[in-house]
């Protein structure tokens, strides 16, 4: 019997979850919420060399290469896409106004904005959120956990890391086939996200003295600042 073909996300979870399990006792520091710096810090300089050589680059190829229509085409596709798990954890978070809102933006710009290559309803003042099911476990009131940073992917939490593998499952992407194709799309949406954050990485690499404790307590800031958002 052939096994389930994993997510990028999946495969570069599971062997983090294992290496968490068998390094936490020996990577502790006294950094509040951040029990396991010495091993994240590795895990930064890691993702921080392939960035330097291989996502950084291909990024700036992109931006060069692709004129800025087509990058936002790419965006508002994969953002459409989005719309659907954020709405989704929007109605598990109990906020159905918001959940309906981003229902009728999915609606709108496949409809209306070539299957979301426009974002027709943003200009029809439907605004844009983003919720995910690390978000909604915080709004059910379970706690962060010690600070993760994933190969690949980055800042996280315990909290958020456990979610990926839900997440992973309602990402619509992830259901595209032939499995050739959605293996594309992973690689375009990576792209272009990282194209998005050029400049700012640019400010970030200017500006810090320690580029992975700024890194860290804007995520943990801004994951705090989202969930209580989103409990009001």
């Amino acid at each position: 019997m052939n096994k389930k073909a994993r997510s990028p996300v999946q495969r570069a979870t599971l062997p983090m979850l294992l290496m968490v399990a068998a390094l936490t006792g020996c990577a502790s520091t006294n950094t509040p919420g951040d029990p396991l710096e010495g091993m994240n810090r590795a895990v930064f300089t890691f993702n921080d060399t392939v960035d330097r050589v291989a996502l950084k680059p291909a990024a700036q190829a992109y931006e060069k290469v692709l004129p800025s229509f087509v990058q936002t085409g790419i965006s508002n596709f994969f953002g459409n896409l989005g719309d659907v798990w954020t709405g989704v954890n929007q109605l598990l978070e109990g906020n159905g106004a918001n959940g309906a809102s981003d229902f009728t933006r999915v609606a709108v710009n496949s409809t209306f904005g070539l299957g979301g290559l426009l974002d027709i309803a943003t200009e029809a003042r439907l605004p844009k959120h983003k919720a995910d099911f690390g978000q909604t476990l915080g709004v059910w009131g379970v706690g962060a956990g010690p600070y993760i940073v994933i190969p690949i992917l980055g800042p996280s939490t315990a909290r958020d890391t456990a979610a990926l593998a839900v997440d992973s499952y309602g990402d619509v992407w992830r259901y595209k086939r032939p499995v050739n194709w959605r293996n594309v799309g992973y690689g375009v949406r990576l792209i272009d996200r990282r194209a998005q954050l050029l400049d700012a990485g640019n400010l970030l690499d200017d500006a810090a003295l320690d580029k992975y404790q700024f890194l860290r307590d804007a995520y943990l800031q801004r994951r705090a600042s989202q969930i209580d958002s989103a409990k009001q």
